[in-house]
C-alpha cells in the first residue's frame, strides 16, 4: 500500500469485530502487514515464562494485538463518528487531512 491512511496517535473507531464501536488511539503502525495496534482494543492473553536474568515474573499477561486497517476508521470529534479522509493543500503548500463530511482539520496540532 503506497499511502498508508493512518498515523501514530490518530484517534480511530473500530468498525467491525468483537470490539466494534470502541474508540482508541493508534499506538503502532505496521504498514508491511496493513495493520495497526489500537489502545484498549483487541486484547489477547500472552503467556510469559519467568526469567530470573531479566527479573521477569511469569504468568498470564494481556496486551493489545494488531488489527487490520480495514476494520478501523479515523474518528472526527465534530461529527462524532468514523469518517473518510480527504487531503487538502493549504496556501503555504502543506498537505493536511480533513474530514470528508464537515471539512474539519484532522491533523494533530
Amino acid at each position: 500500500m503506497a499511502n498508508f491512511p493512518l498515523k501514530k496517535n490518530d484517534v480511530v473507531i473500530v468498525r467491525s469485530g468483537k470490539d466494534r464501536g470502541k474508540i482508541g488511539k493508534v499506538l503502532k503502525v505496521i504498514p508491511e502487514k496493513n495493520r495497526v495496534v489500537v489502545e484498549k482494543v483487541n486484547f489477547v492473553k500472552v503467556f510469559v515464562r519467568p526469567d530470573r536474568s531479566q527479573n521477569v515474573q511469569g504468568g498470564i499477561m494481556e496486551k493489545e494485538a494488531p488489527i487490520h486497517v480495514s476494520k478501523v476508521m479515523l474518528y472526527c470529534e465534530d461529527c462524532g463518528r468514523g469518517v473518510r479522509v480527504k487531503h487538502k493543500v493549504l496556501e503555504d503548500g502543506t498537505k493536511i487531512r480533513v474530514c470528508a463530511r464537515c471539512q474539519t482539520n484532522l491533523e494533530k496540532s
